[in-house]
Protein backbone atom coordinates (compact mmCIF):
# COMPACT_ATOMS: atom_id res chain seq x y z
CA UNK A 1 0.00 0.00 0.00
CA UNK A 2 1.15 3.65 -0.97
CA UNK A 3 -0.43 6.42 1.42
CA UNK A 4 1.66 9.49 2.25
CA UNK A 5 2.19 10.02 6.67
CA UNK A 6 -0.08 12.97 6.52
CA UNK A 7 -3.56 11.13 4.26
CA UNK A 8 -2.55 8.11 7.04
CA UNK A 9 -2.91 10.20 9.94
CA UNK A 10 -5.53 12.10 8.90
CA UNK A 11 -8.14 8.80 8.89
CA UNK A 12 -9.86 7.66 12.37
CA UNK A 13 -8.14 5.49 14.47
CA UNK A 14 -9.80 2.25 13.29
CA UNK A 15 -9.12 2.49 9.94
CA UNK A 16 -5.48 3.49 10.88
CA UNK A 17 -5.45 -0.21 12.94
CA UNK A 18 -7.31 -1.78 9.92
CA UNK A 19 -4.43 -0.87 7.52
CA UNK A 20 -1.27 -1.45 9.77
CA UNK A 21 -2.17 -4.64 11.00
CA UNK A 22 -3.27 -6.09 7.52
CA UNK A 23 -1.36 -4.29 5.23
CA UNK A 24 1.91 -3.32 7.20
CA UNK A 25 5.70 -4.90 7.57
CA UNK A 26 6.41 -5.93 10.94
CA UNK A 27 9.54 -4.96 11.45
CA UNK A 28 10.38 -5.41 15.19
CA UNK A 29 8.79 -6.64 18.25
CA UNK A 30 9.65 -5.75 22.55
CA UNK A 31 8.06 -6.79 25.47
CA UNK A 32 8.54 -4.58 28.32
CA UNK A 33 7.34 -4.81 32.20
CA UNK A 34 3.91 -5.67 30.98
CA UNK A 35 3.52 -4.12 27.07
CA UNK A 36 4.51 -5.40 24.12
CA UNK A 37 6.17 -2.81 21.56
CA UNK A 38 5.71 -4.02 17.63
CA UNK A 39 6.78 -2.08 15.36
CA UNK A 40 5.56 -2.14 11.66
CA UNK A 41 6.45 -0.28 8.63
CA UNK A 42 4.09 1.22 5.78
CA UNK A 43 4.71 3.06 2.87
CA UNK A 44 7.58 5.71 3.67
CA UNK A 45 6.76 5.94 7.71
CA UNK A 46 6.78 3.69 10.67
CA UNK A 47 3.94 2.58 13.56
CA UNK A 48 4.43 1.32 16.87
CA UNK A 49 1.45 -0.28 18.57
CA UNK A 50 2.00 -0.51 22.21
CA UNK A 51 -0.31 -3.84 23.56
CA UNK A 52 -1.50 -4.30 27.40
CA UNK A 53 -1.55 -7.82 29.05
CA UNK A 54 -4.68 -8.40 27.47
CA UNK A 55 -3.46 -8.12 24.14
CA UNK A 56 -5.19 -4.92 23.58
CA UNK A 57 -3.71 -1.84 21.52
CA UNK A 58 -3.03 0.77 24.87
CA UNK A 59 -1.61 3.39 22.24
CA UNK A 60 -0.12 3.88 18.76
CA UNK A 61 2.55 5.98 17.08
CA UNK A 62 3.35 6.90 13.93
CA UNK A 63 6.69 8.04 12.86
CA UNK A 64 8.08 9.67 9.61
CA UNK A 65 10.82 8.01 8.19
CA UNK A 66 13.01 11.04 7.60
CA UNK A 67 17.11 10.33 6.42
CA UNK A 68 19.63 11.52 9.17
CA UNK A 69 21.59 12.97 5.52
CA UNK A 70 19.63 15.11 3.41
CA UNK A 71 21.14 14.91 -0.15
Amino acid sequence: MNISYYDFKNLPNESQCDIVLNQGHLMNETIKDELKFVLYEISSFTVEIVYNKNNRIASMNVFQNKSAYAN
